[in-house]
């Protein structure tokens, strides 16, 4: 039985949803570290020479290889070679555990955007996080009862992403609108304010000032591979699909090119305002700007709450704001990795597209409880460190070498140059076949290494193995499990 494909309605519709899939968290509170940490305004010499040797090739792949096939990833690999199904299924698995444990932190953000009004946590950030909000335990191994404003706010998370993809394309297009351009408003909106602080300069000049030295240690430019890698989206399924949602006739390369640039110009645009509002924090604290700022959750969630606090004026609406952007921000790259996953599925079994994100949205929500717990963030840490160091490292490199070793690359490179603005020439079949996979398998093997040697983050090895490893091995057995399950009533 023929399953009717949805289309978007046009372009802009497209480029919306690539740009809203692509902007995420991480580009307000990792990639403006992930620049400090690397040299500063050095770090964007690597950073955009990532963007052009791999982000932006990846790209065009794989919004191409949706656009020309019409098909989600298994069907795409499973096109090109009958037992390759299976590693698009493995592709899509992972990119549905992402938005498992991603959901967390929206949940975290919708109980911070309520206790905004009143600033519940000033004077005392780090210990609000870790012990009123997470009500961190001593480990992995002491999980404890979901919190209940945590499963609150895990449940208007999937409510949210259910409400937006239950009616399929038609029902992102008109979310898109609002949710892509919000971000950017609300960013403006905090710059704004951040640059009238004292000490604001100092945190830019801070963000700015290049250190040319570190550009001689390889780990700077392999950071900024993997963070150009994983925040376009690359490897989760999710460009495919949204490809697929093309007619064969839509523009692929200046799409992609549009799509790269809008994300690395978001995640540069924010450093500005983040580093202005630690710059002010610094100067009202006293302290060097290096012992104020901090990684990952710290950064949103006590080092950003901290300086809202220490405000002047307007500490509520501000801290209103930023958590609204972080809600924006997140949840159009949590509901583009669902429809990857389910588009998969309606390709392959068909189905209502509003069962199909109903059942989806149920099953993770109750999955992700386990998040809500006490001794939840540890395993939102291990569990994230996994997917994206070891799982999707390796599905982005399998995929380079399917479609260059494989697929026929240079008559896929002739098709796309047939249909786009912008024509590809020899330096793109470089990125694919030799570029891209020698970063990630570089990147791979500096990861793997780097837990022989010691366990990430001091965790028990026994956790490691459960969370980890676990989780892996679990995503390629269900991949195979989707890929072997046969088609009923297809005739």
């Amino acid at each position: 039985m023929a399953i009717e494909r949805e289309h978007w309605k046009n372009r802009t519709s497209f480029i919306l949803a690539a740009i809203g899939s692509a902007v995420g968290l991480g580009n307000v509170w990792r990639f403006p570290y992930v620049a400090y940490q690397s040299g500063g305004g050095a770090f964007l010499i690597p950073y955009f020479i990532a963007l052009f040797t791999a982000g932006i090739p990846m790209l065009v792949l794989e919004m191409g290889l949706g656009q020309r096939l019409q098909k989600a990833a298994p069907e795409v690999f499973g096109s090109i070679r009958k037992g390759l199904e299976w590693f698009g299924w493995w592709a899509l698995c992972l990119g549905g555990g992402i938005v498992v444990y991603y959901s967390t932190v929206l949940s975290w953000s919708w109980v911070y955007l309520w206790h905004s009004i009143k600033l519940s946590w000033a004077n005392q950030e780090e210990l609000f996080f870790m012990q009123e909000i997470l009500q961190r335990s001593s480990g992995p191994g002491e999980i404890g009862a979901p919190i209940w404003y945590m499963v609150v706010g895990m449940f208007l998370t999937w409510l949210s992403i259910y409400l937006i993809l239950r009616k399929g394309v038609r029902s992102v297009e008109k979310v898109i609108y609002v949710t892509v351009p919000l971000p950017m408003i609300l960013l403006t909106i905090l710059l704004i304010r951040g640059l009238t602080l004292p000490g604001a300069m100092d945190g830019i000049r801070y963000y700015l000032t290049p250190d040319f030295s570190m550009l001689r240690n390889p780990s700077i430019w392999l950071r900024a591979y993997g963070q150009i890698f994983f925040s376009l989206s690359l490897a989760f399924g999710v460009m495919i699909a949204y490809g697929s949602f093309l007619d064969r006739k839509s523009e692929i390369t200046n799409s992609a090119f549009i799509t790269g640039l809008a994300n690395c110009g978001t995640s540069f645009f924010a450093g500005f305002a983040v580093f202005s509002m630690l710059g002010y924090l610094a100067k009202v604290q006293g302290l060097p700007l290096p012992e104020v700022t901090t990684s990952g959750t710290g950064l949103a969630f006590v080092t950003y709450p901290t300086a809202i606090t220490m405000l002047p004026a307007l500490n509520s609406v501000i801290g209103i704001v930023f958590f609204i952007t972080l809600l924006t921000l997140g949840i159009d790259s949590a509901f583009s990795l669902q429809e990857a996953f389910t588009a998969g599925i309606r390709d392959k079994w068909g189905g209502s597209q509003e069962k199909l994100t109903l059942y989806f949205t149920i099953i993770a929500f109750f999955i992700s409880l386990i998040f809500t717990t006490r001794g939840g963030f540890y395993w939102f840490d291990i569990v994230d460190k996994w997917i994206c160091d070891f799982g999707l490292v390796t599905v982005g490199l399998g995929q380079c070498i399917i479609i260059g070793y494989i697929y026929n690359l240079r008559d896929f490179k002739d098709y796309l140059n047939h249909v786009s603005e912008i024509h590809l020439g020899a330096w793109w079949i470089v990125a694919i076949r030799y570029v891209t996979p020698v970063v990630l398998f570089t990147i791979l093997i500096m990861n793997v290494r780097a837990e022989i040697i010691e366990t990430y983050g001091g965790y028990p090895r026994w956790a490691s193995v459960v969370g980890g490893w676990g989780v892996i091995v679990l995503s390629v057995i269900l991949g195979y499990f989707l890929w072997r399950k046969p088609i009923k009533n297809n005739e």
